[in-house]
């Protein structure tokens, strides 16, 4: 039981760091929380000019997603305690510890989640938000459409009904820190990449 309490916690601390904040800092650019749209994440930083940190930041944080996964898989522990400790990775970037529990939405870190999970799964969301993005050049509503596909994808493609479970409640949370995005993009007031 401390074992498990342990890997949860560490998790969550682990998705509390803002790689978003952190490349931000490093590269002398403004805290992303204070420009665009306020979120620390990629597309945001992206905003600043620097596709270089804006890179950075969606590995960052897509990486603590799959890494906080894969090493409790290696460890041994079940589908169910794995999928504690991607709710607690995805969580903790959500309401980061260290920075007043004021996070990102989400798209990267469960992108390395869902990458960890399975390979095929993590590529077959990744490959609805780049098609979507393609189309409709709203990152916001890309991720939303991969985000609502990916139970879908999970239920196809794994075994474990943890997963799928995993992958709905991961689904449901991003789209709720997503409803600004919604109501912009249904007043037709939503920013896309390209557009006036």
């Amino acid at each position: 039981m401390m074992i498990d309490s342990a890997f949860i916690l560490a998790a969550y601390l682990l998705g509390s760091i803002s790689f978003g904040i952190v490349i931000s800092k490093l590269f002398g650019l403004p805290d992303p929380r204070t420009v665009g749209s306020g979120n620390p994440g990629a597309t945001n930083v992206l905003r600043s000019g620097k596709k270089l940190a804006a890179l950075l930041t969606l590995l960052g944080d897509a990486a603590k997603g799959w890494l906080a996964v894969f090493i409790a898989q290696r460890w041994g522990f079940d589908a169910d305690m794995i999928c504690l400790v991607a709710l607690a990775v995805f969580i903790g970037h959500l309401y980061p510890v260290y920075y007043g529990f004021k996070g990102g939405k989400g798209v990267a870190t469960a992108l390395g989640v869902l990458l960890a999970f399975s390979g095929w799964l993590g590529l077959a969301v990744l490959l609805t938000w780049a098609l979507v993005f393609a189309i409709w050049r709203y990152s916001s509503l890309a991720a939303l459409v991969a985000a609502s596909m990916a139970p879908l994808y999970a239920w196809y493609l794994l075994p474990s009904e943890s997963y799928v479970w995993t992958a709905l409640v991961l689904a449901l949370l991003l789209i709720w820190r997503h409803r600004s995005n919604i109501s912009k993009l249904l007043a037709g007031t939503e920013a896309g990449f390209g557009k006036k």
